[in-house]
C-alpha cells in the first residue's frame, strides 16, 4: 500500500521536493525518486512501500553490527525494497536494487502495529530498520519507531548516512541507535561505486552524534578501492575527531552483485585497519567477518579488562560483565546504551 510521504515540500515550480535524503529529488507528477519507492501521485509525494516488508527476521543486535547497544539481546529487523544508493558491491541487492534490476515492488504486509507486536512476542528489546536504506521509507520507519517507543522498545537505524539534516533531526525524536556506513573517505569512491557523495555522510555522522543518537560506524574494506593505510587513517581520524569512544567496525568484503572481479579482503587488511584505528586514538575497534574473539571483545580503556566477551558467529555467545555500564574491575564507565 502507499501513504503520503510527508517529509517533502511543494515547490513554486509545482514540483515536489523530497526531503528524506541528500539526493533531494525534485519530482513532477508521475515521477519516481532515485530510491524507486517515493513517487508523485495526485500532486503529493507518496511512499509506495508503506507497511510492506521485503525482509523480516529476529537477529542478534550484534549483527547490525552494534556492540555497545543492549548486548546479548535480539532485535526485530525488517526492511522494504528500494535504496537511494546504487552500490556495485551491495549484499542485499535483490531488495535494495529491485528498481534498477527491473523487478516489481514486493513485500509482505507489516503495518507498524504488527511490527511492534512481533517484537514483543519474540522478546526483542528493539526494532531495527535495516536490510535496505531505511531513510527512503522514512515515514513508515518513523511511525513504527514512535509506536515502539511507546511500547518500551528501543529503535535502531542501519543506514548509509545519506539522510538530510531535517530527516536526522526528526529521527532523533524516536531513534536510539544508528550503525552508519562510512564506506570510504573518498568522494570519487562514492560517486564511482555508490552513486552518491561523501560529504552528506560525514554531515549525518556529525549531526546524529550531536542529536544524542548512539552511533557506531562500519567500513567494508574492498581490495584496491578503499583499503590503503592512508585512507584507513583518514577514516579513523575523522571518527576520533568527533569522539574517540565511537565504536568502529572494520569488515571484510566478499565478491557479490556487480563486483565479482575483486578477491575477498585478506585478514591482514582488517588487522591493519584495527591497529590504525587504535593508533588514531579510537578506544573501541572491532573486526568483523574474521571470527576472532580477541578482536570482537570490548576491553575497558582504563584497565584493559574484558568487559564484554563475544565469540561465535554474529554474537552467538555474549558475556556482559558490565555493572550499570561500568567496568567491574576499575569502575570506568563504558559509553553505550546498556538498558
Amino acid at each position: 500500500m502507499s501513504a503520503i510521504a510527508w517529509l517533502s515540500k511543494k515547490l513554486p515550480s509545482g514540483k515536489i521536493l523530497c526531503q528524506a535524503c541528500a539526493h533531494a529529488c525534485k519530482l513532477e507528477e508521475g515521477e519516481v525518486g532515485i530510491c524507486g519507492v517515493r513517487k508523485v501521485e495526485g500532486g503529493q509525494l507518496r511512499l509506495l512501500v508503506y507497511g510492506k516488508a521485503a525482509a523480516l527476521n529476529v537477529d542478534p543486535i550484534e549483527k547490525k553490527p552494534l556492540y555497545h547497544f543492549l548486548p546479548g539481546t535480539t532485535t526485530l529487523s525488517f526492511g522494504t525494497v528500494g535504496c537511494n544508493l546504487s552500490c556495485s558491491f551491495c549484499q542485499n541487492f535483490e531488495i535494495s536494487q529491485f528498481h534498477r534490476e527491473g523487478a516489481p515492488l514486493f513485500g509482505r504486509d507489516l503495518p507498524p502495529e504488527m511490527a511492534v507486536e512481533l517484537a514483543r512476542k519474540y522478546g526483542s528489546r528493539s526494532i531495527s530498520y535495516t536490510y535496505n536504506e531505511p531513510v527512503v521509507w522514512f515515514e513508515y520507519s518513523y511511525d513504527t519507531a514512535k509506536l515502539a517507543r511507546e511500547a518500551g522498545l528501543r529503535n535502531v537505524y542501519v543506514t548509509s548516512g545519506y539522510e538530510t539534516k531535517k530527516a536526522t533531526q526528526l529521527l532523533s525524536e524516536v531513534i536510539d541507535g544508528m550503525n552508519i556506513d562510512l564506506k570510504a573517505f573518498s568522494d570519487q569512491f562514492y560517486q564511482k561505486l555508490c552513486g552518491a557523495r561523501l560529504k552528506p555522510v560525514l554531515e549525518t555522522i556529525e549531526e546524529s552524534y550531536k542529536r544524542g543518537i548512539w552511533i557506531e560506524i562500519t567500513t567494508l574494506f574492498i581490495p584496491g578501492e578503499n583499503d590503503s593505510p592512508e585512507e584507513m587513517a583518514q577514516i579513523a581520524s575523522f571518527i576520533a575527531s568527533i569522539d574517540t569512544a565511537i565504536p568502529w567496525h572494520v569488515s571484510g568484503f566478499y565478491p557479490t552483485y556487480k563486483m565479482t572481479d575483486k578477491p575477498p579482503t585478506p585478514p591482514e587488511t582488517l588487522l591493519r585497519a584495527y591497529e590504525i584505528g587504535r593508533s588514531e586514538g579510537l578506544q573501541f575497534v572491532y573486526v568483523g567477518n574474521f571470527n576472532s574473539p580477541q578482536h570482537e571483545t570490548t576491553y575497558c580503556p582504563s584497565c584493559g579488562f574484558a568487559v564484554i566477551e563475544r565469540s561465535g558467529y554474529l554474537g552467538e555467545r555474549v558475556v556482559n560483565h558490565l555493572q550499570q555500564g561500568r567496568c567491574p574491575k576499575c569502575g570506568t564507565y563504558i559509553p553505550g546504551v546498556w538498558e
